[in-house]
């Protein structure tokens, strides 16, 4: 009998001490899982929130969603592009800008040749100087690439239709290969089978009226010099290109008939020079003939833009009155000091300002993401009370109901809670309502009696 207390005794201290890990009996398994559920809720929340609240400085860090979302493809044409400006920082007293000025592309006539730097065989790709349209719509500009496994170059050429809203000079600035038309208007051969070759187009000009522009093809090789230069023309208004190598035949065959002097077995070219002052629709070329060390002018010729019609005009250059139509941007120098130096100031306070206005919008900004997240939270726990009262109504009902009574019953319930809810709101409505009308009247005394 000793032995039997003495193991009861044992058993409630045991029970005294380890009591918290004995299972025990406990409420009502649904609104505890509710509970659960509703708090795990509010922990994702609160990770929402803090993410949020990180994510104003991005570490880069990010999910696969995240990284897809962010990449996903952008219209290119509606992307803002800003006019180039080399970064001053406010503790530099004078940093050098350019200044630029708007000129005549094709000056004089004929001169534009394309540039090839030494960042084209390291890149394999460089776009050249491009010429703006009469109207500053569009600008045209040649993209070259070269390929390496022959040492050949070839040529696209591309349309950048240039913003309306802005002065002409900055319509220059930011014209950008992002706004770029995707297709070529021209391209050159793009077979690199021959070692050495270059292939290039180079816009001369623009007609009078911008719709169409002379370009010339040249065709080459970097060991032997030039092959042959062909003049194109491609009109804007019906999207098609003339090549005007009729030209080349009508010059061949004056000379050769005229002259006793087949040019076939000469070193000669052509250098399309521009539109006609006097009629558009005709371009002008100057043929030149390599036979010894002085170049022989063989004189300078018109043909028709659709290359229908050639005809000799005259031997001497001067003669001959050319368009400038097209325009470019280049460097005038650079600003004098004191307009840095003035700059300079006005951005130490525009830095001290944006520094103020930045900590300012950060506050901000962390206080309204605070208050969106504390709303969240107390929507939360009043959706979670509404339901645990709607819960524990329909176990009162049930316990107190059997079969399709306890539904009706809740039914019947809920349709008086919300016609009450009904009431209420249509209270406060009536009481907003009669607040307006009191203030519409005050300011309509005041008013008066002004």
């Amino acid at each position: 009998m000793i032995y039997a207390l003495l193991g009861i005794a044992a058993a409630f201290c045991a029970f005294i001490q380890w009591g918290d890990e004995i299972p025990l009996p406990h409420g009502d398994v649904n609104k505890k899982e509710a509970k659960y559920i509703h708090n795990v809720q509010k922990q994702e929340e609160k990770q929402k929130y803090e993410k949020k609240v990180m994510n104003r400085n991005p570490s880069g860090y990010m999910t696969v969603e995240e990284y897809e979302l962010l990449s996903a493809p952008k219209d290119r044409m509606t992307m803002e592009v800003e006019v180039p400006k080399i970064p001053t920082p406010a503790d530099m007293v004078y940093v050098p800008q350019p200044s630029y000025q708007i000129v005549k592309y094709n000056n004089p006539p004929g001169s534009p040749e394309i540039t090839i730097g030494s960042s084209l065989y390291k890149r394999r790709q460089q776009n050249a100087q491009g010429i703006v349209s009469p109207d500053f719509k569009k600008l045209v500009y040649p993209s070259i690439y070269y390929y390496p496994n022959s040492a050949s170059t070839a040529c696209d050429l591309f349309v950048i239709n240039l913003e309306e809203a802005k002065s002409n000079k900055d319509k220059i600035l930011t014209a950008n290969v992002l706004h770029r038309v995707s297709e070529p208007i021209l391209s050159t051969e793009k077979s690199n089978d021959n070692l050495y070759t270059f292939r290039t187009l180079t816009p001369i000009d623009f007609s009078t009226d911008g719709t169409k522009l002379l370009v010339k093809e040249k065709v080459g090789n970097t060991k032997d010099g030039i092959w042959k230069t062909t003049p194109i023309v491609y009109d804007f208004v019906n999207n098609v290109s003339y090549n005007l190598i009729e030209v080349r035949g009508a010059i061949v065959y004056y000379w050769e008939r005229y002259k006793n002097l087949d040019l076939d077995d000469k070193r000669w070219d052509v250098y399309p020079l521009g539109f006609d002052a006097e009629n558009s629709d005709w371009v002008v070329v100057n043929a030149v003939a390599y036979t010894g060390n002085t170049p022989i002018n063989l004189g300078i010729w018109k043909v028709t833009y659709t290359g229908e019609q050639s005809r000799l005009v005259t031997f001497d250059n001067s003669a001959v009155n050319v368009s400038m139509n097209g325009y470019k941007l280049v460097k005038a120098g650079a600003e004098p000091p004191s307009v840095s130096e003035k700059e300079a100031e006005h951005l130490k306070k525009v830095e001290k300002e944006q520094a103020k206005q930045k900590k300012k919008d950060e506050k901000a900004e962390l206080k309204e993401l605070e208050k969106a997240y504390k709303t969240k939270l107390k929507e939360m726990d009043a959706e979670f009370k509404e339901s645990q009262k709607d819960y524990d109504m329909r176990q009162r009902i049930n316990s107190s109901t059997t079969g399709n009574e306890g539904v009706e019953k809740y039914k019947e319930i809920k349709e008086q809670q919300e016609a009450k809810r009904q009431q209420l709101l249509e209270k406060q409505k009536e009481k907003e309502l009669k607040l307006l009308e009191k203030q519409r009247a005050k300011d309509e005394n005041a008013n008066s009696g002004q």
